[in-house]
Order: C-alpha cells, then sequence, then structure tokens
C-alpha cells in the first residue's frame, strides 16, 4: 500500500508539471516583470530604463490615489448593488415549485453571457445617450424638457458594472438557496421568530457562502473593469484600469503602469485574503 501511494504521488508530480512550467512562464514571470519594471525610472518614449527609483509608487498612492479609491469605490458599490438585487433574484429562482419556471429564469439569468460584452456596452451607449431610448422615453412622457446627462458618468459606469456582473452575484447565491433547507424556517416561526429575525438568524447565516462567493466575484472583476468605464464614464469614470492602459500606450509611462498594476493586484489580494478569512469564520474551519 505505502510503495502504491508513493508511485502515485510521483505520476502526480509528473503529470502537473507541464501545469507548473505553464504556469511559471506565462504567470509568474510575467508578474516578476511587471514588479521589476514598476521601479525603475521612465526613459524616452516611456520605456524603462536604470536607476531604481520608488518615485512611481509616491506617484501612484499621491496624485493618482483618487482614482485608485474611485475604482475601489465603485466597485464596492456595485457590489453592494448587485447584493441588493441579486439575493431576492436568487431566492425567488430557487423557490420555484415547478422546475420548468426555474429553468427559464435562470436561463434569463445567464442569457446576456451568450452576447459578447463589448456589444452589450455599447447598447448601453444608445440606451443612456442624449438622443437615447431613456431620455426619449422621459421626454415623451413629460417628465422633463431636456435631455439628462447620462452618459459619460459616475452613474453610467456603475449602471454597466451592474449589468454586467449581476450574473455573477445571483449563481453562487442560487446555488447556497439551492442546497438550504426550508425546515429551519419552520421551526424558527415555531420558536415564535418573525420573518425578519428568521432571515438575520437562520436563512442568511445559511446561505452566507454564496453571498461571500458572489461578493468576491463582484469586487474583484470591478475593480480593474476597462470596458465599461471606457465606453461608458469618459474622463469622469476614469478608473485604473484605464489609467494603466493609458500609461502603456503611446508616449505614455511603463514604470508607472507598472507601479499602478501592482498596486490593484495587491488590492485584489487584499479582498481575496478577506474572502478566504471571512469564508473559513463562516464555515468554522
Amino acid at each position: 500500500m505505502t510503495n502504491w501511494l508513493k508511485r502515485n504521488q510521483k505520476n502526480g508530480s509528473f503529470l502537473a508539471a507541464p501545469t507548473v512550467v505553464w504556469l511559471l512562464i506565462f504567470f509568474v514571470l510575467p508578474l516578476v516583470i511587471v514588479l521589476v519594471v514598476s521601479f525603475m525610472s521612465r526613459g524616452r518614449g516611456g520605456v524603462a530604463e536604470l536607476p531604481f527609483t520608488l518615485a512611481h509608487y509616491e506617484r501612484s498612492f499621491g496624485i493618482f490615489s483618487i482614482i485608485l479609491w474611485r475604482s475601489i469605490g465603485l466597485a464596492a458599490l456595485t457590489t453592494v448593488v448587485c447584493l441588493i438585487v441579486g439575493y431576492p433574484l436568487a431566492f425567488f429562482i430557487s423557490t420555484r415549485r415547478r422546475r420548468l419556471a426555474q429553468q427559464v429564469t435562470l436561463f434569463l439569468v445567464i442569457l446576456p453571457f451568450w452576447t459578447n460584452f463589448l456589444i452589450r456596452t455599447y447598447a448601453w451607449r444608445i440606451l443612456l445617450g442624449d438622443e437615447g431610448t431613456i431620455n426619449g422615453f422621459l421626454i415623451g412622457l413629460g417628465l422633463i424638457s431636456e435631455p439628462l446627462s447620462l452618459l459619460n458618468t459616475q452613474f453610467a459606469v456603475l449602471i454597466g458594472l451592474v449589468y454586467g456582473f449581476l450574473p455573477f452575484m445571483v449563481l453562487p447565491i442560487f446555488a447556497s438557496v439551492e442546497r438550504f433547507n426550508f425546515r429551519y424556517v419552520d421551526a424558527a416561526h415555531d420558536l415564535g421568530a418573525n420573518d425578519m429575525r428568521t432571515f438575520l438568524r437562520v436563512v442568511l447565516p445559511l446561505t452566507m457562502p454564496g453571498v461571500l462567493a458572489g461578493c468576491a466575484l463582484v469586487f474583484i472583476p470591478s475593480v480593474g473593469a476597462f470596458v465599461t468605464p471606457d465606453l461608458l464614464g469618459g474622463t469622469k469614470g476614469l478608473m485604473i484600469g484605464n489609467l494603466i492602459n493609458n500609461q502603456f500606450g503611446g508616449s505614455g509611462n511603463m514604470p508607472l503602469g507598472s507601479a499602478l498594476s501592482i498596486v490593484m493586484m495587491a488590492v485584489v489580494m487584499l479582498s481575496l485574503l478577506v474572502y478566504v478569512f471571512a469564508n473559513r469564520r463562516d464555515t468554522g474551519a
């Protein structure tokens, strides 16, 4: 038995070798290169050159900190809105008694993924434009006399992010509610708890793994979002992803872009650590 385990361990290590090599070449090595470049100086044309300096990190936490905090704030607000909208929606889908109704509603949640994300974002430009559908509808009802400035605002970015990442909140919560035993609700009511207390003390804690997973799946990509702020936000909706892209194009600043990338990855890693800690605490691991 011991020999068999040792033999399978060796085979497992051999089978995992291609994956390890792939990660080293295409994940670890580029990350190390970006880290090194972030400490270098800006040369002619924005390329990196010696000597090493911390000036780019000072700028990242200095004049560019407002964009960093804007990105974190918009990502957090997107997560909260997705949670407020997605939790009841996931609960509604999972509690459909008819299997067909559940499958149809779940299909409607997944349906936007059948269309390219870029095309869906362009559609919001038409909806939010000065002569778009929303302004035309409000003017037609007589609620406004002139078009509202909806496009190229942080509000437009928030709408686009919520629309794009809402399914990532709904699906994990749906999976948690599907495993929930509703007899606990009846037991709580029998013990005198009202609906609100039952939800806060029974339903929410038992579905918390899905909530935490959904929050992580929404917050992390929202922080580094690029397409949505670029198309819907303009200069007023500039986020860290757009700022990084600008540093690597034309006569930008590659070391500054690398420093901003490292800062963004640090934010992502911090949010992942928070998710892991909260999930372990919730499961009692």
